[in-house]
């Protein structure tokens, strides 16, 4: 069965963080610039919360904060659901559908060691059902 560890080796752990004081403009422009969907809100190495494109529009756009003005610690999502390296790919893109989420910090022995998104999910298993569509197509149609 596939695991968290296996998406993580094919993409990467990197993992974008950002501090309770950071204003949401610069959260903002930093996951515009890399091109990410959330930030991961550490203080004193403790994950305090995450930070997300849907977090910019239901609590400072469409309230009419001020990005500049207002700190990411006044809008973060504090209740952060994380995941393990030997999570099963199944059980995570399970839970992520039932809480309607998509990004996934993962924990490791060390404390935060990467992130999956609800994307990474897809390719990764469409990956894996291409490979299989492959292997039975040369074990139906091989004629050695």
């Amino acid at each position: 069965m596939a695991t968290v560890r296996e998406i993580l080796a094919r993409k990467g752990s990197t993992v974008v963080t950002v501090t309770p004081d950071t204003s949401v403009l610069d959260a903002a422009r930093l996951m515009n610039e890399r091109g990410i969907g959330a930030v991961v809100v550490v203080e004193a190495g403790a994950l305090m919360g995450i930070f997300t494109e849907r977090d910019i529009m239901r609590r400072v756009v469409a309230v009419e904060r001020d990005p500049a003005a207002t700190p990411v610690r006044a809008v973060l999502s504090p209740a952060v659901i994380t995941t393990q390296h030997e999570a099963p790919v199944e059980d995570c893109a399970a839970l992520m559908t039932e809480r309607r989420i998509r990004h996934l910090p993962v924990e490791g022995p060390g404390g935060l060691s990467g992130m999956i998104t609800i994307g990474d999910l897809l390719a990764y298993q469409v990956s894996e059902q291409a490979l299989t569509i492959e292997q039975l197509n040369s074990y139906l149609y091989d004629t050695r």
